[in-house]
């Protein structure tokens, strides 16, 4: 009678134990889950501040007669693109998170395409409205860097805890899936050539 009984305690401690445990790691994971929510919400607030920045910059630019007309369309064409491509938190797919980067990298590109045909026109350089904007942008890019470095490390944080026995059966069974990162854009591996 007292083993009938020693052992039900021992099947129900362990029961106890298990259940505890699977409830601290179910809301580790989504502890970790919110916090690569909040941090894709930072990079996507701060590629929005870029966004909002190009109309101004565009129009200032404008104001130079003679200024090169199809890179400003460039500019205005990859911008509308990259406001259009909206990625829920939710959703991270590596194929979404590659669009999203892609058409912010075609934005990034003509931008910089834009900053270095206005170093010909010395008016513009002069102007104080272009120069505010440009120290903006330039204000804006580097919080996009720091922002997508938060959001890589909550993801590896999620993914390392997602990733770990016992809690990646867990994760699998409560529906936690592996998340994607940032990558660096394709070619920037190459060192840009200077020539003087």
């Amino acid at each position: 009678m007292n083993t009938k009984r020693i052992t039900l305690i021992v099947i129900i401690g362990l029961i106890v134990l298990f259940g505890v445990l699977g409830i601290r790691g179910y809301n580790g994971l989504v502890t970790l889950d919110e916090s690569v929510t909040k941090s894709w919400n930072n990079v996507q607030s701060d590629y929005q501040r870029r966004a909002d920045l190009i109309p101004n910059l565009v129009n200032t630019v404008k104001g130079e007669a003679n200024f090169e007309q199809t890179t400003l369309e460039n500019v205005v064409k990859a911008r509308a693109s990259a406001t259009q491509m909206k990625v829920d938190a939710k959703d991270l797919t590596p194929e979404k998170l590659q669009e999203f980067q892609a058409s912010q990298g075609q934005l990034s590109q003509a931008l910089g395409r834009l900053l270095m045909v206005t170093e010909n026109y010395p008016n513009l350089r002069a102007n104080e409205a272009f120069r505010g904007l440009q120290a903006q942008l330039e204000g804006t890019e580097n919080r996009i860097k720091v922002s997508r470095n938060d959001f890589n490390a909550a993801v590896a944080d999620y993914n390392v805890k997602a990733r770990s026995f016992p809690m990646n059966i867990l994760a699998s069974i409560t529906g936690f899936k592996v998340k994607e990162g940032f990558k660096a854009d394709a070619g920037s591996e190459k060192a840009p050539e200077v020539k003087f």
